[in-house]
C-alpha cells in the first residue's frame, strides 16, 4: 500500500474514465473496460475499483465507465472501443431493484451510490441492459457479468418486483459468463486465460463462474455434480424450487467450494462452477493493499456520494460471515468462512485514513460483515471441510468454532494507539450471541466478557446498534437468530457497564416485520415486549424478499427447504401493513388500527398492556 499525498493527487492516480484520461496515461487502448451502475469511488469497499486495481496490479490496462447513459446515443458504451480482453458489467454494490424500490414496491427518491444521491442514473436490471447494448455494439467481444445482481441471480430465483420465478440471469442477458462472489481471483484467472489465447466459449471450468452449456452435457449426478430441478419444473412445482435452494445454499458455503451445480433452463444447461476457497491472509492483504486513492474520482468534485460518506473513515477487517441469517445474502456472496486481514495491513489502512485532510481523529467503523468475527473459524478444519451447515451459530454455536475475541481486541488497541487517532467506533453489526457464548475455556470466556465491556465503554458513538430482529422464538428459529432472551441478557450487560462508567448511551435494536413465519400475534407480542423494555422503535423494516436467501425461498414457496414444513407468510400489502403498524404502538395515529387488529385476532388482552386501558372503538388514520 503506497503512501498517499492527498494534496498531490492527479486525475491519473485513478483508473481512467475517459479517453482523455486514458491518453494521459500514455495508453492508446485498454485490455478491460468495466461498466458499473455506481459512481466510481477508488476505495476497497467499491467492487469496480477492487477489480480494476486487481487487474492493473497484474499488468492489465483497465478503464471504468461509471453509470453509463443507456438512454442517449450510447456514446458512453462506445468511447473506449472494444477492449483487447473483455467487457465487465455490474449493477453496482446493491441489487438494482433493492436500490430502486421499497419493500412496498414504491420507487425510491434517492440513490446512495450516485453523486448528490440523485435517482435514475441506472436502469432496472443493469446487467441485462448493459450487456444487451454491448452485444449489439461489439458482437465479438467477451462480456462478463458480475456484482451482486449476477451473483445472487445465478440460478432460478424468485423476483419480488416482478412477482414471479425467473431463470438464471445468464439466460436473460447477453453476457458470456457470470463471475459470482468476490471477484478478484476468478477475474484475474479469466484475464490470464484470455490473454493466453483461450476463447471465451472454451473456458468452462473457471471456479466461481457461471456458463451456458448444451443440454447434452448435463452429467449424471455424483459427488462432484449436483443436477438441480430444471427451471421449467420449478415453474410448475414450487416444492422443487425449495429443494433446489437447499443444495445451492449448502454448496455456496462449502469449505472447498463444493460441487458443480447444473440446471436445465430452456434449451441450455446453466453450469455453476464451485467457489474458490476463502482468501488466505496474504491474498486478502494484497487486495486491500492495492494503491487506492480512497476517494471519489475528480469528475465528482463538489458533489457528495452518500454511500462513500458512510465509509470514508472506516476500515474493513475481514470478509465472510458464518451467521447464516435467513434473510441475508452475505454468505451467498462472500461465503461463511472468514478471510481476515493481517494486523499490519489493517494498521497501514488506518494510517492512511488518519492522514486524510478531513479526518478529525475518529474511525467511524472498525468492522466487517459481522463486526466481531475477525480471525474466527473452525479449530479443526477437517471438520469444516465436511460441514454442510449454513450457519455456525444456529441453532447453537458449533462446538468446533473458535470464538476467541482476543485477536480482535488486539486490533482495537493497536489502531487506537496510532498517532492522530482519538477513538475507533464499531458501526457495523455486532453478534452478541457470539461474544456472549460460553465456551467452557476460562481464558476465552474471560476475554469475550472483556470484549463486551470494552465495546460498550470505548467503541460506541452514543448508540450501539444490534439486531435481535424479533421477539418470538418461533420466528427467530426461522430467521436463524438466537432467542430474544439473549438480548435481555446483553441489555443487562449494556446497562450495567454504562452505569459503572457513568455513560449515557443507548442500545438501538433492529427488528423486521412480515418475515416468513411471523403472524400478527407475533407482532402484537413484539410491541408489548419492546414497550416493557421502554423502546420506541426506530430501526425497523418490512421484510423484502431478495434473491438467494432462505427467507425469500420460503416467502415464494411457503415451504421450508430444509424441513418441508409449511410456513405462514404475509404476502399482500394489507397483511404487511397490518404487521408493520405494531412497531408504532406509541403513535396515536396507529392506536385505532392496532385496537381493531387485536380485536380481530382475539388478543384484546394486549390492548391494556399497550395503551394502559382499553380505548373506545373509533376510526383513525394510519401512516403507511
Amino acid at each position: 500500500m503506497k503512501e498517499i499525498d492527498y494534496n498531490a493527487l492527479r486525475p491519473t492516480d485513478w483508473l481512467p474514465t475517459s479517453v482523455k484520461e486514458m491518453k494521459a496515461l500514455g495508453w492508446d487502448s485498454v485490455d478491460v473496460v468495466l461498466f458499473s451502475g455506481d459512481a466510481y469511488v477508488d476505495h476497497p469497499a467499491f467492487g469496480a475499483a477492487v477489480l480494476g486495481r486487481t487487474l492493473q496490479a497484474a499488468g492489465y490496462r483497465v478503464a471504468i465507465v461509471p453509470q453509463p447513459n443507456w438512454r442517449d446515443d450510447l456514446r458512453d458504451f462506445k468511447k473506449f472501443g472494444a477492449p483487447r480482453l473483455f467487457f465487465g458489467v455490474s449493477p453496482g454494490a446493491m441489487d438494482s431493484m433493492v436500490n430502486h424500490y421499497t419493500a412496498n414496491r414504491r420507487l425510491r427518491s434517492d440513490d446512495a451510490y450516485t453523486p448528490g444521491g440523485r435517482h435514475g442514473m441506472r436502469p432496472d436490471y443493469p446487467t441485462v441492459v448493459y450487456s444487451q447494448i454491448l452485444r449489439e455494439l461489439f458482437p465479438d467481444t467477451p462480456i462478463i457479468a458480475g456484482g451482486i445482481e449476477g451473483s445472487l441471480r445465478r440460478l432460478s430465483h424468485y423476483d419480488y418486483w416482478q412477482d414471479r420465478l425467473r431463470s438464471s440471469i445468464l439466460a436473460d442477458c447477453d453476457a458470456d459468463m457470470i463471475i459470482y462472489g468476490m471477484g478478484e481471483k476468478p477475474v484475474l484467472e479469466l484475464a490470464r486465460r484470455l490473454d493466453a489465447g483461450e476463447k471465451i466459449g472454451d473456458i468452462r471450468d473457471l471456479r466461481q463462474s457461471v456458463v451456458r452449456r448444451p443440454l447434452s452435457e448435463l452429467p449424471a449426478p455424483d459427488a462432484e455434480n449436483i443436477v438441480l430441478n430444471s427451471y421449467e419444473s420449478c415453474m410448475r412445482d414450487k416444492a422443487l424450487q425449495a429443494a433446489n435452494f437447499k443444495h445451492i445454499e449448502q454448496q455456496s458455503n462449502r469449505y472447498d467450494g463444493g460441487a458443480t451445480l447444473w440446471q436445465a433452463t430452456g434449451d441450455v444447461a446453466v453450469k455453476v462452477n464451485p467457489m474458490f476457497p476463502a482468501m488466505t491472509q496474504g491474498e486478502i492483504d494484497a487486495s486491500f493493499d492495492l494503491p487506492y486513492t480512497r476517494l471519489p474520482h475528480p469528475r465528482y468534485k463538489g458533489k457528495t456520494i452518500p454511500a462513500y460518506e458512510m465509509i470514508r473513515h472506516s476500515v474493513n477487517l475481514h470478509r465472510g460471515c458464518f451467521g447464516g441469517c435467513a434473510f441475508c445474502t452475505i454468505s451467498a456472496h462472500q461465503g461463511k468462512f472468514i478471510a481476515s486481514r493481517s494486523k499490519e495491513s489493517i494498521l497501514r489502512e488506518a494510517r492512511q485514513v488518519s492522514r486524510m485532510p478531513d479526518f478529525k481523529g475518529y474511525i467511524s467503523d472498525l468492522g466487517g460483515p459481522s463486526a466481531n468475527m475477525y480471525a474466527m473459524g473452525g479449530r479443526d478444519r477437517s471438520i469444516c471441510a465436511k460441514c454442510l451447515r449454513p450457519s455456525c451459530l444456529h441453532p447453537a454455536p458449533c462446538a468446533n468454532l473458535d470464538t476467541d475475541h482476543r485477536p480482535l481486541l488486539d486490533i482495537y488497541h493497536a489502531v487506537d494507539a496510532l498517532p492522530g487517532i482519538k477513538k475507533s467506533f464499531i458501526g457495523s453489526g455486532v453478534r452478541y450471541d457470539l461474544s456472549m457464548h460460553r465456551t467452557g475455556v476460562p481464558e476465552i470466556d474471560k476475554a469475550n466478557a472483556s470484549y463486551n465491556e470494552e465495546l460498550i465503554t470505548n467503541h460506541v458513538s452514543g448508540r450501539l446498534k444490534v439486531a435481535p430482529e424479533h421477539t418470538s422464538d418461533d420466528v427467530l428459529r426461522i430467521m436463524r437468530k438466537p432467542s430474544f432472551k439473549l438480548f435481555h441478557e446483553f441489555k443487562d450487560i449494556f446497562d450495567r457497564v454504562n452505569s459503572r462508567a457513568s455513560l449515557r448511551q443507548q442500545i438501538i435494536p433492529y427488528f423486521i416485520s412480515s418475515h416468513p413465519g411471523c403472524r400478527l400475534e407475533d407482532m402484537a407480542e413484539l410491541a408489548v415486549e419492546t414497550k416493557d423494555l421502554n423502546f420506541h422503535l426506530e430501526q425497523v423494516q418490512d421484510f423484502t424478499p431478495t434473491p438467494m436467501t432462505l427467507a425469500t425461498e420460503i416467502y415464494y414457496t411457503g415451504i421450508h427447504p430444509y424441513t418441508g414444513e409449511k410456513i405462514p407468510v404475509a404476502t399482500t400489502k394489507e397483511q404487511k401493513l397490518d404487521q408493520r403498524q405494531f412497531f408504532f404502538w406509541y403513535d396515536p395515529e396507529y392506536r385505532a388500527g392496532i385496537t381493531r387488529t387485536l380485536s380481530r385476532i382475539g388478543r384484546r388482552d394486549l390492548i391494556p398492556r399497550l395503551f394502559g386501558q382499553e380505548p373506545p372503538h373509533r376510526r383513525g388514520s394510519k401512516k403507511r
